[in-house]
């Protein structure tokens, strides 16, 4: 199963909550209508808006819009934004290093083609799409 973290979850919850609004959202707006911790849910739109994804407009009447539309944005390009992890390794790794069975692994292989497969279809995946979606 994917596990989204907390940092990404905000953002998916900033990004479908401004999706259709017209006007500018503040981060206390945000915050106060998910109960999200103001500081990680900031940082989450800041590291946003130095992407392109959301635009920023200081002052009294300030606050945040989409900057890119959310068709353009794939789930794996937000969480690379989000984690700035460009380069995600996909080796066998715990907590505490390597595995203690990489050396006499058997499915390495097949690990690698699932991590190949999953970031394909999560850097083709759109936010847009993700949010249509209907289960």
């Amino acid at each position: 199963m994917l596990k989204i973290n907390k940092k990404v979850e905000y953002a998916l919850m900033v990004l479908k909550f401004l999706e259709n609004k017209d006007k500018l959202i503040s981060t206390r707006e945000i915050c106060d209508h998910f109960k999200t911790p103001f500081d990680p849910t900031a940082r989450v739109m800041q590291q946003m808006v130095n992407r392109g994804i959301l635009k920023s407009v200081k002052g009294i009447k300030g606050g945040y819009s989409l900057q890119m539309s959310l068709d353009d944005l794939s789930y794996g390009n937000l969480v690379n934004t989000i984690e700035d992890n460009q380069t995600q390794e996909n080796k066998c790794h715990t907590k505490h290093g390597p595995c203690e069975h990489l050396k006499h692994c058997n499915i390495i292989t097949p690990v690698e083609l699932l991590n190949h497969k999953l970031q394909h279809f999560l850097e083709n995946l759109t936010i847009a799409e993700l949010f249509r979606s209907r289960h």
